[in-house]
Formats: C-alpha cells, sequence, structure tokens
C-alpha cells in the first residue's frame, strides 16, 4: 500500500473511507458569517469611510480561464522518508519565488488555490513538513513489539515497537527538525532566497526559520500564525529542565505513551472529530473543505500517523520562542507581513495585534468575516494581499501597499478599512478588511472604538 513516484499518492485510504459522509461539513449558510451586526460595525466604526474596492477573483475554469498547473513531486532529505512537496509557475524564470509553509494537521493540498492563482506569476511551492501530510517515512522506526496487547491486532501502527530502526535513531518531529528541513529544501531545491508564508504552525516555523537564516529570505508573511509551540523544554536551552523529563518525542514510543496514544488517536482521528475541527476554524459555513476533510482523514489512515502525532506532542520547543524569533527577524531587517483571520477561535486578533506592536512598521491586515485559515476561506483576498505586498518590496516602494496606493503614507492614519468584493462562482462576494499602519497602537484602536461609539449614542438622543 506504500507508492512512490511523482504525482501518486503514497499510501492507500483504509477499505470503507468511501462510505465516510464527508458532506457532514456542510453548512446552510448563504454566504459569510459574522458573531452579530454589532460585530460587523465595529469594523467600519474608526472614523474613516469604509471604501469598496473589486479584486480579481481566481481563475474560473467554467470560463475557460486557467489556472496555474500543479506538480506533486518528491525530494528525499533523509533516510526512509520522501518529503512530499507541490509546485507551479516553473516557466515564471525571472519571477521571485514563494513557499507555503502548512499549519498542523494539514499539507501542501491546503495551499491549491495559492499554487494555481500565484502561480500564474511566479514560482510557487508548498511542503509537508516530516510526520505530517504525505511525508510520513515509508518504512516503521521501530521493530515489531514483543509486548502483548499493546499493538496486538494493530500491527498497522508503526513506531510502537521495542527498538528503534538505526536510521530513526534521534528522530523525533520538532520546530528544529522543521527548521532545518525548509532550510534544506531552499537551499537544495529552490536554490535562492524566498518569500516564505505560513499558516498557524507554519507561521512559527517560516518565523523561526527565518531568524536562523535570514540570508535566505526576501520576506516573511505570517497568517495566523501561531505564537507557541511544544510543551517540554529544549535541551539545548535549558538542560538541566529538560533532564527532568524522560521522554522528548524519540523512538520507540514509551509503553505508557503507546497506551495514552491509541486512546487520544482513536478520538481525534474519527471523522466527526476532524469534522468538528473545521466547523470550528472556518468562520463560513457555506465553504466547501470536502477536499481538506478527505486529505486529513487520508492522512489519518496512514501505519505511521498515530506515533508521529505522539512525537510532534512530546517533542521540545525550539531554541528560540516565538518572541525571541520574531525579535531576531527585526533586528536582521527581514520584511514582515502580517494576515489575520479575525473570526480565527484559536489564535485570535490580539496575538497578531501583539505582533505588531512588536514590529509596528510591518503591515497588518485583519480579514473580517475570516478564521485560522484565510488563505483557504477567501483566498482571493490573501492572494491579492500578497501579490501587492511582494510589488511593494519588489519595488523598493515605487508601488504602494495593497489598499494604500491611492494615498500618501504620510496620511495614513491609526487604522484603515476596506469593503473588498470579489466574484466567486458567479456571485458577488465581500469582505472587510482593516489595515493598521506604523502608529497603531492598541490604546489607539480601544480610543478610535470608543470614540465613534459615543458620537454614535450622541446622534441617536434627543
Amino acid at each position: 500500500n506504500v507508492y512512490h513516484g511523482k504525482g501518486s499518492r503514497p499510501f492507500k485510504a483504509l477499505e470503507g473511507f468511501n462510505n465516510v459522509d464527508s458532506k457532514v461539513l456542510s453548512g446552510n449558510y448563504n454566504g459569510y458569517v459574522i458573531g452579530s451586526e454589532d460585530e460587523m460595525g465595529r469594523m467600519s466604526e474608526t472614523g474613516e469611510s469604509v471604501t469598496k474596492v473589486l479584486i480579481p477573483g481566481l481563475p474560473d475554469e467554467s470560463n475557460g480561464e486557467c489556472g496555474a498547473q500543479i506538480s506533486s513531486c518528491f525530494w528525499q532529505w533523509k533516510p526512509k522518508f520522501n518529503v512530499h512537496y507541490e509546485k507551479s509557475g516553473a516557466e515564471n524564470v525571472n519571477s521571485p519565488p514563494l513557499l507555503f509553509l502548512p499549519g498542523f494537521g494539514v499539507g501542501s493540498f491546503h495551499y491549491e488555490n495559492q499554487l494555481k492563482d500565484l502561480g500564474r506569476e511566479y514560482r510557487v511551492w508548498a511542503i509537508d513538513f516530516l510526520g505530517q501530510g504525505m511525508s510520513l517515512p515509508f518504512e516503521d522506526p521501530t521493530s515489531p513489539s514483543r509486548q502483548e496487547g499493546i499493538t496486538e491486532g494493530k500491527d498497522f501502527l508503526w513506531g510502537f515497537g521495542d527498538k528503534t530502526e538505526p536510521w530513526a535513531n534521534g528522530l523525533v518531529y520538532s520546530m528544529d527538525l522543521w527548521r532545518d528541513q525548509v532550510r534544506h529544501f531552499v537551499e537544495e531545491v529552490i536554490g535562492e532566497p524566498v518569500y516564505i508564508v505560513g499558516n498557524s504552525l507554519g507561521g512559527f516555523v517560516a518565523l523561526y526559520f527565518a531568524a536562523c537564516n535570514p540570508q535566505l529570505v526576501k520576506g516573511v508573511t505570517l497568517l495566523n500564525a501561531t505564537p507557541f509551540w511544544g510543551f517540554f523544554p529544549n535541551p539545548m536551552k535549558s538542560p538541566r529542565l529538560a533532564r527532568i523529563f524522560s521522554w522528548s518525542g524519540t523512538f520507540p514510543l514509551p509503553a505508557n505513551v503507546r497506551k495514552l496514544t491509541e486512546f487520544v488517536w482513536q478520538k481525534i482521528s474519527d471523522p466527526e472529530s476532524i469534522a468538528d475541527v473545521l466547523r470550528q476554524v472556518y468562520a463560513d459555513h457555506s465553504i466547501n473543505v470536502d477536499k481538506v476533510f478527505s486529505h486529513i482523514l487520508e492522512t489519518t489512515q496512514h501505519p505511521a500517523a498515530a506515533a508521529s502525532f505522539a512525537s510532534i506532542m512530546f517533542a521540545p520547543q525550539g531554541e528560540l520562542s516565538f518572541r525571541e524569533a520574531l525579535s531576531r527577524c527585526h533586528m536582521n531587517n527581514v520584511p514582515i507581513c502580517l494576515m489575520y483571520g479575525k473570526e480565527d477561535p484559536w489564535v485570535k486578533p490580539v496575538w497578531g495585534r501583539q505582533v505588531k506592536k512588536q514590529v509596528p512598521e510591518a503591515p497588518y491586515y485583519e480579514i473580517s468575516p475570516a478564521g485560522h485559515c484565510p488563505h483557504d476561506e477567501v483566498p482571493e483576498v490573501v492572494n491579492y494581499l500578497l501579490r501587492g505586498w511582494i510589488e511593494n518590496l519588489e519595488s523598493e516602494g515605487a508601488v504602494g501597499l495593497p489598499l494604500l496606493d491611492d494615498m500618501e503614507m504620510e496620511s495614513i492614519r491609526n487604522n484603515i478599512t476596506r469593503d473588498l468584493e470579489f466574484v466567486r462562482e458567479g456571485s458577488k462576494k465581500s469582505v472587510m478588511v482593516r489595515f493598521l499602519g506604523s502608529k497603531f497602537s492598541l490604546w489607539n484602536l480601544i480610543k478610535s472604538s470608543l470614540k465613534s461609539r459615543f458620537g454614535k449614542l450622541e446622534t441617536k438622543s434627543p
């Protein structure tokens, strides 16, 4: 059940997969969903009139408009691993390269809309982190367990054996491993500095990679980047504290961890559990996420998936915290762009604004309604903003930042709101985007909201 070669799937779903009702994700919504009308009002009550901006949609294949062709490829970096990645736009030899890093539990498939759309102008890559997506090992990292009851009847669970195979000695799916994976990929596959874009966990890895390798980075875009990862201390940073913990994500899994992993894995890999998570992270329940659902479910069927999950959960933190990585990027003048979905239930806007506070010159775009994965929920908006930011950098400022090219930079206030409209499948959609300028502060944002609210009350009073 293991396949290799360009464009092939490395494993098959378990029998009965076709019986899973992927439509469990469907909703009854006809348009974008937001908490309340009052919440939408707060987006526009900033002292600025809301200007409508029509932006391009995605390539409309029903009208004969072709998106960039996506190639599925494998690259061997470590023994027994074929790192999966997808690419598009290879013919755009004079354009800047873009590299997309996925969030936890997903893979390069989550950037299909970026590969098809942005690949028409740029050279675009998206990779699967080791231990996730289609970058799982194609052999068991441990020899079969002789311990009864642990793997009895469960020989499809790799990594539950008693002894580590030589090629897997020291293997742990950690921030440091993913940082090194990205560095080698950029050096060996892309071959030049890149614009790197990361969502959630991928955002943290992108920042961490850029902090350690600024010479390989043209700019970093964070899409609802998680501001922390890992529960256990890093052995290089805190060696004494790290010695307290007897296991740190290496193979084989200890017996007690195997039992815990089997129990937890049965819960989180259940199709309904996956559907529940997707309902949480997408603000617009009318979006068809069947492809995302199917890819995630298929990954959970791989025999290495459960042990890989345990390794990730018990892996040590990176040598740099999110804040330290951000500071190092700032010190090395690495350009940073921030795009955050406002309705994210996990990485709430306050986290993005904290990043903005630390790097005040970085453009910050708050998109509403959009959840944890704005690149997949409103790809038209993210692609438009990303194009504009890259053009601004490539032109050394001759092209203005997105939504601001009709204004003098000196006139930018603390925040500006735009209503972005685009056509999707024949229907017009609208998203509100708030830009926070270089003079932004949390206190000014609060004052602006209070001023607009009290002014509104005074207008209504007799």
